[in-house]
């Protein structure tokens, strides 16, 4: 018989159990110094095989995903890396013993629990990491949005301080590989530099949900559903575990707050007690609750244990009655103590929006009553300007109203050519500009093939930048200069102090949109 490494911890520990009982029931103390040694030499061993064995995991981990990787890749031989992922499959499942109990169908497919990483540098060491599952819904698909608000404001330090993982729980590597080429498409960068990971389960992964018992009225539709989140969610915090500080789960369709990672990570500092086992963030279900990534591999387990048997918010709770509650006490001292485990930030950070639910069918309107109101825009002080622009507004949310700083401006579909013009009273010393296209609830409405361009008061400056002695100033069709174009939904530059002063500033549309635009920020800089 092969002693694999999880046989021989449980050997271990029943030498260590059986030798506890012997001594505890021997009243012979030549007995008791005969054997104590040895059973404290027995846990040392047990607790050190314990502590390789989980360095061994992850290590394992991590050379599994990068010889998927390797694989994949052109002039490499087959026969070695297929022969090195069986190996580490198998060296990795006896790893594994309690996922294999919870889920048998796995023993079959050792290598199941591997997740396939379909985007993502490996990025680990962070303060955040955030989970996003995500499926295929029959209706409309809120993940881009969400994304786009998450990554809406935050700082070049929260970029690298953060992962945020999104995982497909679906086996069909069709549409993995779409949602996949959906978040590369649309966030580049955050992609390139690790910020964002794209990951999906095994084809093995999920048992037969044909054969689940039906409980608490719910539908076998309903069951199958809230069973299969169970599971998501579990290879989730099990994938998240090593890559940074504190997980924080989320869903695929809600919208941030602005902030919303200074504010967490503020909190968290502020507590002045470390008993808590998560925090809350949100109130509704599963949304914003941060939990310390040590502690993803217990409560994983516990999803694993009951994940046929109820939802993830009733388990999550179960988590904390185990942990706090008497059950020779009443269900108030209960409460009580389970409300010193799970802390309440307000306001909320995060807001479901999405109204379509992953359960085909359902329509989930719940609403955070926490959250606020989001800000629609940034006001700013301008210098006097005639402002026009060739988009027709929407309502009353007009170019006038938005460059004084009292809402913002949303315009109808633009097309090739399509301008918004900034024509100062008086020429002036203008040093920068800011303008920032979507808002944090209509991000998608951005300014795309966008330039930025001045227009120089003294013409003679002008002939001399765009007459060949400064190349990095490009001319327009006109006698505006262009200095900069929008990036990801943003223009920002230094205008540089040899073209002042300025009589105007435009923006340039140079294609058609398929999609309208809003300005939720403009801001001219003057010295």
């Amino acid at each position: 018989m092969r002693l694999t490494p999880a046989k021989l911890g449980c050997l271990l520990a029943c030498v260590f159990l059986s030798l506890t009982w012997f001594t505890a029931n021997n009243g012979n103390d030549e007995v008791d110094s005969l054997h104590h040694p040895e059973m404290l030499h027995l846990y040392e061993r047990l607790l050190a095989a314990e502590n390789r064995g989980d360095l061994v995991s992850r290590e394992l981990s991590g050379i599994l995903v990068k010889l998927r990787k390797l694989s994949k890749l052109p002039h490499t031989s087959s026969n070695i890396t297929e022969g090195m992922l069986e190996r580490s499959h198998s060296l990795l499942s006896h790893r594994l013993p309690n996922a294999y109990i919870y889920l048998p169908h796995l023993r079959e497919h050792p290598g199941s629990l591997i997740p396939n990483v379909a985007l993502g540098l490996g990025r680990t060491g962070v303060s955040l990491v955030f989970g996003i599952p995500t499926v295929k819904r029959q209706k409309q698909s809120y993940l881009v949005s969400t994304l786009n608000s998450l990554l809406y404001d935050l700082s070049p330090s929260e970029r690298n301080d953060t992962v945020i993982i999104i995982f497909v729980a679906e086996t069909d590597a069709e549409y993995v590989n779409s949602v996949a080429e959906l978040i590369k498409k649309n966030f580049p960068k955050d992609v390139l530099s690790g910020l964002l990971e794209v990951v999906s389960p095994s084809q093995y992964f999920y048992p037969n949900f044909s054969r689940l018992r039906e409980t608490f009225g719910d539908s076998k539709e309903r069951v199958k559903w809230r069973t299969k989140q169970n599971l998501d969610y579990s290879f989730l915090m099990l994938y998240a575990q090593d890559k940074g500080m504190y997980y924080v789960q989320l869903e695929d369709d809600i919208v941030a707050k602005p902030g919303y990672s200074q504010a967490m990570k503020t909190y968290v500092r502020s507590l002045t007690s470390d008993d808590w086992m998560f925090l809350e963030f949100s109130q509704l279900g599963f949304i914003g609750k941060m939990f310390r990534a040590r502690d993803l591999p217990m409560i994983a387990e516990f999803f694993l244990m009951f994940h046929k048997d109820k939802p993830i918010d009733w388990l999550l709770d179960h988590i904390l009655w185990v942990k706090a509650c008497n059950p020779e006490k009443d269900a108030k001292d209960c409460n009580n103590q389970k409300d010193l485990l799970k802390l309440r930030y307000k306001p909320s950070l995060f807001q479901h929006v999405g109204l379509h639910s992953s359960l085909p069918g359902k329509l989930q309107q719940l609403k955070d009553k926490d959250f606020g109101k989001l800000p629609q825009f940034t006001g700013h002080v301008n210098p006097p300007a005639v402002v026009s622009t060739s988009l027709t507004h929407y309502q009353q949310h007009t170019l006038d109203r938005a460059y004084m700083g009292e809402d913002f401006f949303w315009g109808l579909t633009p097309v090739a050519k399509d301008y918004i013009l900034f024509s100062f009273s008086k020429p002036c010393a203008v040093t920068g500009y800011l303008f920032r296209s979507g808002n944090i609830e209509t991000n998608g409405d951005q300014f795309y093939n966008t330039t930025v361009e001045v227009l120089l008061s003294d013409s003679s400056v002008r002939d001399r930048l765009v007459g060949g002695q400064s190349p990095q100033f490009n001319s327009s069709s006109d006698d505006f200069i262009v200095i900069g174009s929008f990036l990801d939904g943003v223009a920002e530059g230094k205008i540089d102090p040899q073209m002042q002063p300025i009589s105007a500033l435009r923006l340039v549309v140079h294609s058609n949109s398929d999609v309208w635009v809003l300005l939720s920020e403009i801001f001219i800089k003057l010295s």
